[in-house]
């Protein structure tokens, strides 16, 4: 493509965050700090996990980029940033989230592949951009298609970036043709991310957005779209990013017995604390995040100090000052839930967070139960330990040293 260095070079990274906790450099791999993901209902850019398959494409030249859309469709296009900015602007909330979030937590049940994830894999946005609806009317795909004249029936996104399993080809992924025809499907082309250009990291100057979906989808560095009769055939989508059941191993794996994973499990995650921490008894704010896929609300957090015998529910929030209501058009139907729950700790025990969605699909208690070779879709109840000992002085030290401001 005209006015790209090739992107094959990791000297060009882009400025990052110093909190950011880098799980591998090349390609750049880094999740925020939990306690980062609750100071917002929006998070910021810079504090957005960051996920890479190869080194970050540079578009120099903006008026040379252009996208192609081709395949099984009545007239071939190549549209230009230009073309994109006259279609219709939508602003749409939306969490992203690995789908190998929590993964640390998963490996250590049994060793998985992937990078080692925390619980920050995850970012809520407000993403903006012409909606791909819009855009495959540029090629006479009407909306609400769900397949084209010559058999279309799927929507292929490549990305400009190269990556090694695809041995050196491009990052690619496809969502079904009802899916992306659909306007209130809110796919978006997306051009801006909380009110600012995109930025390198993020997809510059365009990428995919899919609400609802695993992060996996929603493809960065848009170079191509293609309409085609099957679903997309890269390593991401048949290779990778499946459910298997805790039986399968990496010997007797059968990739084509599963199908691509697309909506994300009900998830929540407790950010307020560490995996371990030392606390005097009394009151504990707890406060975390709590996400579906698919547009699903969230109906319920609820926490617990005595192992799942007995439960408190937390209160749930999205925007100030307005109250949230699950699937209530007043709420941001793709985005996450912030909530918070007060707790009185006497003795040193572990505080555990589950969510319910609208639908009423719960987390699944044990890791255990939903371990898999990849180590995807961790939804399992999130606990933290609390330690209600004495303090030594060494531990006094250690919290005045994380945190200045406690009260020893």
């Amino acid at each position: 493509m005209p006015g790209l260095i090739a992107p094959s070079d990791y000297s060009r990274e882009p400025p990052r965050h110093p909190s950011l906790q880098i799980n591998s450099k090349e390609p750049f791999n880094a999740e925020p700090p939990r306690s980062a993901l609750i100071g917002s209902y929006v998070t910021p850019v810079d504090l957005f996990y960051k996920r890479n398959h190869g080194p970050i494409p540079l578009v120099e030249d903006l008026e040379k980029y252009s996208i192609s859309i081709q395949g099984l469709v009545d007239c071939q296009k190549q549209i230009f940033m230009k073309d994109v900015w006259k279609l219709p602007k939508y602003s749409v909330t939306a969490t992203l989230q690995c789908a190998g979030n929590r993964r640390t937590a998963m490996s250590k049940v049994q060793k998985v592949r992937g990078v080692g994830w925390d619980v920050s894999a995850i970012g809520n946005a407000v993403w903006a951009g012409a909606k791909l609806a819009d855009v495959l009317e540029l090629v006479g795909i009407p909306k609400l298609t769900a397949s084209t004249k010559t058999g279309g029936k799927h929507v292929e996104f490549v990305s400009i970036d190269k990556c090694k399993e695809e041995n050196g080809g491009p990052y690619k992924a496809s969502i079904p043709l009802t899916q992306a025809s659909n306007p209130e499907a809110d796919v978006l082309l997306a051009y801006e991310m909380n009110g600012e250009t995109l930025n390198r990291d993020h997809g510059y100057p365009i990428r995919v957005v899919v609400p609802g979906v695993i992060g996996a989808r929603s493809v960065k560095w848009l170079d191509s779209i293609n309409v085609i009769a099957e679903e997309c055939q890269g390593f991401f989508m048949q290779k990778d990013y499946k459910m298997f059941p805790p039986s399968v191993n990496w010997d007797n794996i059968n990739w084509a017995t599963r199908r691509p994973q697309m909506d994300f499990p009900v998830q929540s995650v407790i950010c307020s604390l560490e995996d371990v921490n030392v606390v005097k008894p009394g009151k504990i704010t707890v406060r975390g995040y709590a996400a579906s896929g698919g547009g699903r609300g969230i109906e319920r957090v609820d926490i617990s100090i005595d192992g799942g015998k007995n439960w408190v529910e937390a209160s749930r929030f999205q925007k100030s000052g307005i109250p949230y209501i699950s699937d209530h058009p007043s709420s941001d139907k793709w985005a996450w839930v912030l909530f918070e729950a007060s707790v009185d700790i006497s003795n040193s025990t572990d505080i555990i967070a589950k969510a319910v969605d609208s639908a009423a699909n719960v987390q699944p208690e044990k890791v255990e139960d939903i371990w898999n070779l990849r180590g995807i879709l961790n939804t399992s109840w999130h606990r933290v330990q609390v330690d209600c000992r004495a303090r030594t002085q060494a531990q006094i030290l250690q919290v005045q040293a994380s945190d200045p401001g406690s009260e020893i």
